[in-house]
């Protein structure tokens, strides 16, 4: 009669399910140990069998050896799991550091130009700096600014063309205005 692992050498699928079946809370013990996830050691394991089943020619010695074979396999299997789950999230933390300064950096570019572009508008003359104020910030309509500053909307509208037309003239401005 043929041991499981000579089964498996001939390409015994039962041979396999038994080894599975025998060998499985072992596997799952070795790999937990290292990798202390389920998910991970549900992944592992499907790797460790399926070494067993491609290098079952390779193991050369007696049944007794076998279990040790294959918590070798187990045990590399999850090193390398965990080698590569170890390089992924260091990959992420690099990614979410270079995120966080742009994301930093363009707080403060936006910081700046909202500082620049409200020290410009209050360089506007007078009323055309609150008018700007009321229509891009306060987000009033060009009748609303009229009624309130009482003009027609048409003088609203030629005094917010001349302060857009004065203040393209910083080109940081010019984009932000555009």
């Amino acid at each position: 009669m043929f041991t499981m692992w000579q089964r498996l050498k001939n390409r015994d699928e039962q041979a396999l399910q038994q080894i599975i079946h025998t060998y499985g809370s072992y596997v799952k013990a070795i790999m937990y140990a290292i990798l202390k996830r389920d998910d991970l050691v549900q992944l592992c394991m499907n790797d460790v069998f399926w070494s067993v089943w491609q290098k079952s020619d390779q193991f050369k010695g007696e049944e007794v050896d076998f279990k040790k074979w294959i918590g070798t396999i187990a045990k590399y299997k999850a090193i390398d799991l965990y080698r590569q789950e170890q390089k992924r999230h260091a990959h992420q933390s690099d990614d979410e550091i270079m995120l966080s300064i742009h994301s930093t950096e363009q707080t403060y570019m936006n910081k700046v130009d909202r500082e620049t572009l409200l020290f410009e508008i209050s360089q506007l003359a007078p009323p055309n700096g609150d008018i700007f104020i009321m229509k891009y910030y306060l987000q009033l309509s060009n009748q609303q600014i009229a009624d309130a500053c009482h003009m027609t909307k048409a003088a609203v509208d030629h005094r917010l063309l001349r302060s857009k037309k004065k203040l393209a003239k910083n080109k940081r401005l010019k984009e932000m205005l555009q």
